[in-house]
């Protein structure tokens, strides 16, 4: 099945706006959108990332993760993130390696030479959402590789 690709809208939530702000627009880069006083919209590399405060995370907690075994990893579920070009992904990866970004999984390549292979690092925001974001190739014929 091919279809042409659209944004996607994803709601997350979070303890902090205003620490929310801080990570997603200045730490990450990305242009913030519309927003209130329980939510602000952030453009994920053309997608929509909302998110929205609970305030019954507390202001040191963390949202639930479990992790499943992924090459060799403890892969957080859920994540979220973008499936990038190479490119973009290496000056991502030396974007966060250069601010501190602590990460759950470094930067490596996954899955090496095998159908499928790709770039691929983790991390957290501080509300304890999992960030993904990998890179192939080719991505036409690499991301749904049997």
């Amino acid at each position: 099945m091919t279809s042409t690709l659209t944004p996607f809208h994803l709601a997350i939530q979070v303890r902090d706006l205003e620490e929310a702000r801080e990570f997603y627009g200045k730490t990450l880069g990305l242009p913030e959108g519309r927003s209130s006083d329980h939510w602000i919209d952030f453009n994920l590399f053309g997608h929509q990332l909302v998110v929205h405060v609970n305030p019954t995370i507390g202001k040191q907690g963390q949202v639930n993760q479990s992790s499943n075994h992924v090459d060799g990893h403890g892969v957080p579920v859920p994540h979220f993130g973008v499936v990038l070009g190479m490119r973009e992904w290496g000056v991502l990866a030396e974007k966060l390696r250069a601010i501190g970004t602590k990460f759950i999984i470094e930067p490596y390549i996954r899955f090496k030479g095998e159908p499928g292979e790709q770039a691929t690092l983790f991390f957290l925001d501080p509300s304890g959402n999992a960030l993904e974001f990998k890179a192939f190739q080719d991505i036409e014929s690499q991301l749904f590789a049997v």
